[in-house]
């Protein structure tokens, strides 16, 4: 396919996103399931900011990081999904050339930050169970505020070069790309020009934030399971595990597609494409439908505030 409209920099004025290769005629179903998990993602993620930001008692670090992982879910999905939604029901849609870069910066800035909200999670847990008497000091709200910022400065200032470089390549009027939204090399590939500033930037980043936040998670969890086994009692062991078990979930829900789909972009040419874009839909999706569930199920104050809630509303009477 070729685009008959490109602007003077010799990329096409729009995209065309054509969904999941191989599934098209699946498509109009598998929306179902993928749009009640964003309804959930979103509904989950605002119940949580609703009830950390109306109860003072979790104003501490921990439920601080939650809320800066539910607005980065909240940002993960929506940016992605609405469009998504219309290509499975609609069929192939277009998108402009400024969309597809302000859709792929969220894209990876966001999973920037969130991966980074997951470290500083990790790094609370340690300080927590590692040093409980500093807790308070060491994380402050004035701390945590700052680490989040820096979080989120980083994933701005590592993800904004990506729109640049791609704005100087040519594409030659190809501009069909095979997937649901505008994944970052899902574009360079389509580009018919030197590409290799974009994908070697592409490795920098992904090396620098995943790399460098699952080896901090990696230590921070081998401090915490060393101070473990050094409580007496199993009770107090368990009890120290199990503060850490939900977060061990999104850890694992989070980076687990995502390296999935880092890996299948360069090394992965014997995976069916329609599996790597399913897993590239699921690793938007599953993390941001699945946070509030299990912080809501395994954190007694949330489950208790919103039992609190249902109970009362319950008790109005009619």
């Amino acid at each position: 396919m070729s685009c008959l409209n490109t602007s003077s920099q010799s990329h096409p004025a729009t995209f065309l996103l054509v969904g999941i290769p191989g599934l098209q005629e699946a498509q109009f179903w598998i929306a179902f399931p993928f749009c009640t998990m964003y309804v959930v993602a979103v509904l989950g993620n605002i119940i949580v900011l609703l009830i950390i930001h109306t109860e003072p008692s979790l104003h501490q670090p921990m439920y601080l990081f939650l809320a800066m992982l539910a607005v980065t879910d909240l940002v993960l999905a929506t940016s992605t999904l609405p469009k998504m939604l219309s290509v499975f029901w609609q069929g192939p849609r277009e998108i402009s050339f400024h969309a597809c870069l302000v859709q792929m910066f969220f894209v990876h800035a966001f999973s920037a930050v969130e991966s980074g909200v997951l470290m500083a999670m990790a790094l609370d847990r340690y300080v927590a169970i590692c040093c409980p008497l500093r807790h308070s000091s060491i994380l402050s709200v004035p701390a945590v505020v700052s680490l989040g910022s820096l979080v989120l400065a980083r994933g701005v200032l590592l993800v904004s070069p990506f729109s640049l470089l791609i704005r100087r390549l040519p594409f030659c009027h190809h501009c069909l790309i095979a997937h649901c939204y505008c994944e970052h090399m899902a574009v360079v590939k389509l580009a018919c020009g030197d590409a290799r500033a974009s994908v070697i930037y592409g490795l920098f980043v992904a090396f620098t934030v995943v790399g460098g936040d699952v080896l901090v998670i990696a230590v921070s969890y081998a401090m915490i399971l060393q101070a473990v086994l050094k409580l007496p009692g199993t009770d107090a062991r368990l009890k120290a595990v199990s503060t850490c078990a939900s977060h061990c979930c999104v850890i694992l829900a989070f980076y687990i597609p995502c390296l999935f789909t880092f890996l299948t972009h360069r090394f992965g040419h014997n995976i069916p494409h329609h599996v790597h874009i399913l897993v590239a839909n699921l690793y938007l999706l599953v993390p941001p439908m699945l946070n509030p569930i299990v912080y809501g199920v395994r954190t007694r104050q949330i489950r208790d505030r919103v039992l609190h809630i249902f109970q009362q509303k319950q008790r109005v009477p009619v």
